[in-house]
């Protein structure tokens, strides 16, 4: 990354960037889907992830001392609800909770070495689209105390891809936005808000939601893995 020396603070995303290693949640459960036998076509699963996106945004469900295992519970649960598989709701329920939550603990212990490593370099924020109860998450995870501030939308009112976001994540680091690099997986609300805010931008190009090509000439930097951060920084 051209000008690395002048980073002095980072700030990462945390939902599919922490915590599974760059892939988009809905290729993430989609995935376990197929895993799990699941007899719904990808559209079908595409309709219910977004439907059941939009519910837990408008009715609040998540409370703040839900941790994720429960968050990822309501999720899969309204999903199957909107596919229209009541009859074995539990059963399949079970299979894809058990399936995606130790992948999820396998990728969030391997971002902890990550972070704690970083965090003796650099001051960490994260900066992220979630549902108030980040804290809770973190703690769950063993990422409480590894981040100076936490910038979570729920809280803020104001979501990615609103550069704003990202803007009040510098303000918490105390930077001017050139000195802070952005760290992401969504090209479309990471990136692109990000470097419209001033700031780097390191690109954690994983499997994502859509398969629309991405001009990589956009992030200072792409990676793969997120342990190819410290080898930029």
């Amino acid at each position: 990354m051209n000008g690395k020396t002048d980073i002095k603070g980072i700030i990462f995303d945390y939902g599919g960037t922490l915590d599974t290693g760059g892939c988009h949640w809905g290729r993430m459960l989609w995935q376990a889907y197929q895993r799990a036998g699941m007899a719904v076509t990808e559209q079908q699963f595409r309709d219910a992830y977004v439907q059941a996106e939009r519910t837990l945004d408008a009715e609040a469900l998540i409370l703040p001392t839900d941790t994720f295992r429960t968050t990822l519970a309501k999720k899969i649960a309204l999903q199957l609800k909107q596919l229209g598989t009541a009859n074995c709701v539990d059963a399949v329920a079970d299979t894809l909770l058990a399936d995606l939550y130790a992948r999820v603990e396998h990728h969030t212990s391997e971002s902890r070495e990550v972070l704690l490593r970083l965090k003796q370099r650099f001051p960490l924020v994260l900066v992220s689209n979630f549902y108030g109860n980040m804290t809770t998450v973190l703690r769950e995870f063993a990422l409480d105390g590894v981040f100076s501030h936490v910038v979570e939308s729920a809280v803020v009112g104001i979501r990615k891809p609103d550069p704003r976001i990202f803007v009040l994540g510098v303000e918490a680091l105390q930077l001017q936005p050139y000195e802070v690099v952005v760290v992401g997986d969504s090209f479309q609300n990471d990136i692109l808000p990000a470097r419209e805010a001033g700031c780097k931008t390191v690109w954690l190009k994983g499997e994502g939601w859509s398969k629309k090509p991405c001009d990589e000439r956009i992030p200072d930097c792409v990676i793969n893995n997120l342990k190819q951060i410290e080898k930029i920084l």
